[in-house]
């Protein structure tokens, strides 16, 4: 990081110039100038120093920053349109770039937010952005993630302020004021769930799964959904009511409903999740954090809240890809 810092004339705190401190900066752009000129630096930086590079940005954006780096170097691209199709799968694969490179420090750029998500979507990416914070806290990385200001709601920048310590302007790193602390959410993405439509159809469930499972393979075939992804959505719900079963010791409710654009299934139940990580690292402490894991690989969003009310997860499948 120092000859990026020296290169741009940057000071930041002692904190993130230490060998093995993390650091996690917000960028924020207005063009493609700007865009290319501080996160091409920064890339070139690390693959000169012999820093492993991950690169996770939207659709051409990858294809534009390969264009312009100096040399490939341990460099590894990914379409974050696709990584990041679901938030919560993003952290594993950061995981894994991170521990295939023990005793290095790495540099990664990921962009989970880009104008056209859904306001879903762009919940749980704060969220995952809040949460990097305490899961890469113990490693040797620095990770920037940029966001658009020309199409990207002032609310949304707000929110990149809560959840980055550090925020990169004009070649400098400087603290965020805003900074709302380890794994501390904006307020807007941790309210409870919007209640379902008074069209979902419900299901209380006890201690048979096999109606559940019927019960949603039924609703997303009729609403249009492929038998593959279909299956998928049972497979998920599935998981998520055995999970009320074996560590609540109690019953269940599902509702299920669909837009013309996707399946929405939730859950609710009485237990509580304790670790905000479950489902999105590949370390689960316990068989709940591993069925998370499978429910995010599977579904296009899913989005979880927990507290003393219990724990509602709400998953998302697209009928159809917008």
């Amino acid at each position: 990081m120092a000859t990026w810092q020296r290169a741009h004339g940057c000071t930041t705190p002692d904190t993130t110039r230490r060998r093995g401190a993390f650091s996690h900066l917000a960028f924020f752009y207005r063009d493609e100038r700007a865009y290319l000129s501080e996160l091409v630096a920064f890339a070139n930086a690390g693959l000169a120093s012999g820093e492993p590079v991950f690169i996770a940005v939207p659709g051409p954006k990858g294809s534009l920053l390969r264009e312009h780096l100096a040399k490939p170097g341990n460099l590894r691209f990914a379409d974050m349109g696709q990584l990041g199709r679901n938030p919560a799968r993003i952290m594993a694969e950061v995981q894994d770039f991170i521990e295939c490179h023990p005793q290095q420090r790495v540099r990664y750029i990921g962009e989970p937010i880009w104008p056209g998500r859904s306001a879903a979507e762009i919940r749980e990416a704060t969220r995952h952005e809040a949460l990097i914070n305490l899961a890469f806290s113990e490693t040797s990385a620095t990770i920037i993630c940029p966001y658009d200001m020309a199409g990207l709601a002032p609310a949304v920048i707000g929110e990149a302020w809560c959840t980055h310590p550090g925020i990169l302007a004009n070649g400098r790193v400087t603290a965020a004021t805003r900074y709302a602390g380890p794994g501390n959410f904006p307020p807007e993405c941790d309210r409870p769930l919007p209640t379902p439509p008074v069209n979902a159809e419900t299901l209380d469930y006890e201690t048979d799964l096999r109606q559940l499972r019927s019960f949603v393979a039924h609703h997303a075939h009729r609403a249009g959904l492929r038998d593959e992804r279909a299956s998928d959505l049972v497979l998920a719900a599935s998981e998520i009511a055995a999970n009320t079963l074996r560590h609540t010791g109690g019953a269940g409710t599902l509702d299920i409903w669909h837009t013309d654009a996707e399946v929405l299934c939730q859950i609710h139940d009485q237990g509580r999740i304790s670790d905000p990580l479950a489902g999105r690292t590949h370390h689960a402490p316990d068989e709940r954090g591993h069925g998370l894991r499978v429910v995010n690989q599977v579904c296009d969003l899913a989005e979880l809240r927990t507290g003393r009310n219990g724990t509602t997860i709400r998953l998302h499948m697209r009928i159809r890809d917008r």
